[in-house]
């Protein structure tokens, strides 16, 4: 009976998971709808997404406060509800101010999903006593990878902003609503729901929020950039530019689903200081070498290295307290969502190419930052 309920809650993260990725994944694949519907000019696009990563970053001791309060289980169930309303918010939003608004809510919104979901995997992880953080990373990729194809079907069958961001939003609540009661119950005694009240983190949980802020601003960058960099910077053929994201997603999915045994195997600190290294020697090569055949296999060792970043390191945070936890996962959705407006801003003023080599250089600070990790065994 045990057992079949650690599945059952098992399958419920996992479900949160996909979620997740499937909510940012269906947004993101419409900004170029947005942009047009709202008529923006590409620095506000870019400020768009910037309110997304300010809302995460404003949302940390809200975040940490209703995990205190209420568990990580209850949150998922609020913070899972209320996410997907960005959705045809952001599909009738009246004006530019308005969407400033939505997005900063989904960076508040995304933020608590995060942190309460990583926390739920854990609990699930240690019960198990086998290791399944990865893989539930993995099923986060898959989520954003089927939110691109289900809105390219969907704009294919109609152009039709709204229609497609509704239906999203009731096939997230729906997922939610199903999985939340089939998680597991914070205990008090958990690193979930117990520990001191809200405080700024130290020491460790630093280094470890560094790591996921790093690894999540070379992952959120390549999502976004990579297409762009294939078709204006090496002029490569329309059909060509999607390849970039398909290198790095396919290999970062591939790395995901085999993390945990790997971790189990090598340990941390070895797993993420090797694949960090090739990542960022290895884009830096690729964007000097020049070229589309370099470049996707350059996209494609950036998935495998900085794949298990994630996982390690909120198993990591995990093991310091609930605070811990909720500044290092915040930190990792600051990352994702400021990183990629970052490198625009850097791109306008300079280009593509150094922008991507500062991400190369964000690879290899987490090279350095992993050594100064202490680990758990």
């Amino acid at each position: 009976m045990l057992r079949h309920h650690l599945k059952t809650a098992t399958y419920a993260v996992a479900a949160l998971f996909f979620a997740l990725g499937f909510n940012y994944g269906s947004w993101a694949s419409r900004l170029p709808a947005i942009k047009s519907q709202l008529n923006l000019d590409p620095a506000q696009v870019g400020f768009l997404l910037l309110a997304a990563g300010l809302g995460a970053v404003f949302s940390f001791p809200v975040t940490t406060a209703v995990l205190q309060r209420f568990g990580s289980k209850k949150v998922c169930l609020g913070a899972g509800l209320a996410l997907p309303l960005v959705l045809p918010a952001l599909a009738f939003a009246p004006n530019y101010g308005f969407a400033l608004a939505i997005m900063a809510f989904e960076g508040v919104a995304h933020s608590c999903l995060n942190v309460a979901m990583n926390a739920q995997g854990v609990a699930v992880e240690l019960e198990n006593g086998k290791p399944i953080m990865s893989r539930l990373h993995a099923v986060f990729s898959l989520g954003g990878l089927a939110a691109a194809l289900f809105a390219s079907l969907m704009t294919g069958i109609s152009p039709d902003l709204s229609l497609h961001l509704c239906i999203v939003a009731a096939l997230i609540w729906g997922t939610v609503l199903w999985a939340s009661p089939r998680l597991l119950a914070d205990r008090s005694e958990s690193t979930v729901s117990g520990g001191k009240r809200f405080s700024l983190p130290t020491g460790m949980a630093v280094l470890l929020g560094l790591t996921a802020l790093f690894g999540t601003i070379v992952e959120g960058s390549m999502v976004d950039w990579t297409a762009l960099y294939l078709r204006n910077d090496l002029n490569a053929e329309q059909w060509v530019a999607p390849l970039g994201l398909a290198s790095f997603s396919g290999a970062m999915l591939l790395a995901r689903w085999f993390g945990d045994g790997w971790r189990v195997r090598w340990g941390s600190r070895k797993l993420l200081l090797v694949g960090s290294s090739f990542a960022g020697v290895g884009l830096l090569l690729g964007l000097a070498v020049g070229g589309i055949i370099p470049a996707l296999i350059a996209f494609a060792l950036v998935g495998l290295g900085v794949a298990a970043v994630s996982p390690c390191v909120y198993m990591a945070a995990a093991r310091q307290g609930a605070v811990a936890l909720a500044a290092v996962t915040t930190m990792g959705s600051i990352g994702a969502l400021m990183g990629p407006p970052m490198i625009g801003f850097i791109a306008h003023i300079s280009s593509l190419t150094w922008g991507l080599a500062l991400v190369a250089l964000g690879a290899l600070m987490i090279a350095m930052l992993v050594r100064k990790i202490a680990w758990p065994a």
